[in-house]
């Protein structure tokens, strides 16, 4: 863009010359009003006449034509390079790479655009890949950088150069940047025009690559992970991928097959598994075209064709406390379907007799003990049940003193598990305060809580409009009195259905067969409705088509609660084997639900650090006390260690440990944090150990994660000009053709700069101003002599 106008320094002969043009055009129009033989053409003569004199007049003003350009030496002007390993990419049809173009265009013998750029700004010249790098020529150019760290250059760039003259920006890239997320660019206020120069062809070329994997857990047994991976396949129309998903020795888990249907075909891989070994495992998803290495056209690269992910399915046991009013099948049931599962284990407490009042059914004189326990004389005076005591039998308890005094009534008792269970036992069985710490646990420790049908469950319980009662997802006052008539079948729900946990098979055709050949039900707790927020899994049909809640469940605080109406589940493991199997199978499932992500005294989360193109990870560590309170004063040290793949790993070999000390933050009462930047590619399992004060250990916990910079880097190979163009439209700057740098370092000058200076060039004794008027002159005697007139 020209910056520049028109401007007069005579003024003073301004009336003069406009007196000068009406005089004279007064008496040319006189003149020619008389002249014959010129027809319309005397028009014609007088406008050239008078525009010839109004040139001459022109000059008494002194016109002046004013310019501004860039003031040369006082600007200054970056140039960055690519240096990241995406340009080793060879487009279609080309036979230098995208860096050998780049150097190309950087070299002063070939073009001369740098040093036309240098004639009037200060150049400045950078790289950049996971940092930026200042270079005199360029000549540092390898095209090994791990990462493109486009974002982080530019707000570098702004911070070095704010309140300095910096007139613009020329960025040679592919716009592949890897430290954007969701394609945000960071503030870009203050920036000086930016004019990217994309490098590399926008044909994709060739290639397979792994763009993202996500992997979800659930509470369903077969197949509790489920891992799904998109791979972009370019320039592979009609041929087959195969997706293969590996463990740390090498060994293939499970193998996959697709047929890309389009030149440019997006690819979902799905993979179902169980991981054999709890906590952490580590596995790679990897693709490759049928007949490998033997393909007939090579891909671009393989660096970005495999991917490590992280599977955490939990370290146990997870503590689950079943508190019975009395001695039932459903424990029997619930108890061995659990013993299968090594991470679950389920504490009893159930009470084979209710309180007595002491002044009733007094035994012989003296005599202040139950007298169920007659004749036990060999116990402890204080583990003697009282009249005014209920019977209590702990069942698989970690030692003698766990639940001797009954239902805690301290949090640290009661958050040391998990998830508790009420099973036939009414509301009067708890303390007020009880009652209050079990709804804590749920809101505030963010345990577990399910309550089982029976005599002394919900309505019949007197739960309605207690601490207990709110927990439940159902309204227990005023429940229906109408009376639910034969067998009542369970069917699952629209909400149901959608819920891995709540379902045993893997397909909804089987699903539906299992539950029509579930036996029926007769028992069942009646409710009002169920609560707002909370969704009814599972319900029961009577022979009148009545449909009745069995299972709802509802988020509770920082926990999770549920409600399972139905009050001989028991009979559904009557009916055969199989039907034992199935039962055994939901047990186990719901009890996973229950304690999915329960928090634990310590916790460890991995957070990527935002803008960071060198994969670094900031590693938070929750510490809490026994009744889960925010733990400070403690010491916490992670270790981390990078995970060997291949075999090595068979033999269980990690790589050199690393321990970090991690601080308090300020932000949150109980959080540490320490900042980790990976070196290796592949996965990373990380250890948070926490001591108290005292130096005593409180807890460990374990995370992992991966990282994978170069297949970030590669994980599209064709140069993002949608994100260069929104950069250059959002800094006032425009995309500049490769071969228009030339032309574009010489335009530059003229072109708005933070340094201006103004340049003055008089027109009025310039030859233009006396050939046009010559011109007009002429032209008017032509048209005369023309006509034959004097």
């Amino acid at each position: 863009m020209m910056l520049a106008a028109l401007t007069f320094s005579g003024w003073q002969w301004l009336w003069p010359a406009v007196g000068f043009l009406v005089v004279a055009a007064l008496v040319l129009a006189w003149g020619y009003r008389a002249a014959a033989g010129l027809g319309g053409l005397r028009w014609v003569c007088l406008g050239l006449k008078i525009a010839g004199l109004a040139a001459l007049a022109l000059c008494l003003l002194e016109p002046l034509w004013t310019t501004q350009r860039a003031r040369p030496g006082a600007n200054l002007f970056a140039v960055v390079a690519d240096n990241s390993q995406g340009l080793q990419i060879k487009d279609r049809g080309e036979t230098s790479t995208r860096g050998e173009s780049l150097r190309a265009l950087l070299d002063p013998l070939a073009s001369d655009w740098q040093a036309t750029l240098a004639g009037t700004f200060d150049l400045r010249r950078y790289l950049f890949d996971t940092r930026l790098q200042a270079t005199a020529d360029f000549h540092e150019l390898t095209f090994d950088g791990r990462a493109t760290a486009l974002a982080t250059t530019l707000k570098i760039l702004k911070e070095r150069f704010q309140g300095r003259p910096l007139a613009g920006i020329i960025l040679l890239t592919d716009g592949n940047a890897t430290d954007l997320r969701a394609g945000a660019w960071p503030d870009l206020a203050g920036m000086p025009p930016v004019y990217p120069v994309v490098i590399g062809r926008r044909e994709p070329a060739r290639d397979l690559a792994v763009q993202q994997v996500n992997v979800s857990q659930t509470a369903f047994e077969d197949a509790p992970v489920a891992i799904q991976a998109e791979v972009l396949a370019a320039g592979f129309r009609g041929e087959t991928v195969v997706a293969r998903l590996t463990d740390r020795a090498g060994r293939t888990v499970q193998e996959q097959t697709l047929e890309a249907r389009k030149d440019t075909d997006t690819l979902a891989f799905r993979f179902q598994l169980k991981p054999e070994q709890k906590g952490l495992s580590f596995y790679e998803v990897s693709v490759a075209p049928r007949g490998g290495a033997e393909a007939t056209v090579p891909e671009a690269t393989t660096i970005n064709n495999r991917r490590v992910l992280t599977v955490n399915r939990g370290q146990g046991p997870y503590r689950i406390l079943y508190v019975a009013g009395r001695p039932n099948w459903e424990y029997k049931f619930l108890s061995r379907a659990v013993e299968s599962d090594d991470q679950v284990q389920l504490v009893g407490l159930i009470r084979v007799a209710k309180r007595e009042p002491k002044f009733d059914f007094r035994g012989r004189a003296g005599e202040t003990s139950n007298p169920l326990f007659r004749g036990f004389g060999n116990q402890a005076a204080e583990e003697v049940q009282h009249y005014d005591q209920p019977v209590l039998v702990r069942l698989n308890t970690r030692d003698e003193l766990e639940l001797r005094a009954g239902f805690p009534r301290t949090p640290e008792e009661l958050y040391g598990y998990h998830a508790v269970i009420l099973d036939d036992l009414e509301n009067e069985f708890f303390a007020p305060e009880q009652a209050q710490l079990l709804q804590k646990f749920v809101s505030e420790r963010g345990g577990g809580f399910l309550m089982l049908g029976g005599m002394e469950s919900f309505q019949e319980g007197n739960y309605a409009r207690t601490p207990v009662g709110d927990l439940l997802p159902v309204y227990l006052d005023r429940p229906s009195e109408q009376v639910a008539s034969g067998p009542l079948k369970l069917e699952l729900a629209r909400e149901g259905w959608l819920q891995a946990w709540a379902r045993l098979r893997d397909n909804e055709a089987d699903e539906k067969i299992r539950l029509a050949e579930m036996p029926g039900f007769h028992v069942i707790n009646r409710v009002r409705a169920v609560k707002p927020g909370a969704s009814v899994i599972a319900a029961v049909r009577d022979e009148h088509g009545t449909e009745i809640p069995a299972l709802a469940v509802q988020r509770f605080g920082r926990g999770r609660s549920a409600a399972l109406m139905v009050g001989d589940v028991w009979r559904w493991g009557m009916k055969d084997a199989a039907a034992r199997a199935d039962m055994d199978k939901a047990w186990r499932q719901l009890m996973r639900w229950l304690v999915a992500d329960v928090p634990r005294r310590v916790e460890l989360a991995v957070e990527p650090v935002a803008a960071d193109a060198n994969g670094a990870v900031q590693l938070q560590v929750r510490a809490r006390t026994e009744s889960y309170q925010p733990l400070d004063e403690a010491t916490v040290t992670v270790e981390v260690a990078p995970v060997v793949f291949g075999a090595e790993a068979g033999a269980g070999a990690e790589r050199k440990t690393i321990r970090l000390p991690a601080e308090a933050a300020g932000t949150e009462a109980g959080l540490y944090e320490t900042t980790y930047v990976p070196r290796l590619t592949g996965g990373y399992r990380a250890t948070a150990i926490v001591t108290n004060a005292l130096g005593a250990e409180v807890g460990r916990a374990e995370a992992g994660w991966s990282t994978d910079l170069a297949a970030e880097e590669f994980r599209s190979l064709t140069p993002n000009v949608a994100l260069l163009e929104d950069l250059a439209k959002k800094t006032g700057g425009e995309i500049v053709a490769a071969g228009d740098l030339a032309k574009f370092a010489r335009s530059l000058p003229e072109r708005k700069s933070p340094v201006m200076e103004t340049a003055l060039n008089p027109l009025w004794h310039t030859p233009v101003m006396f050939l046009i008027a010559l011109a007009c002159f002429v032209g008017e005697w032509g048209l005369r002599r023309w006509k034959g007139l004097p």
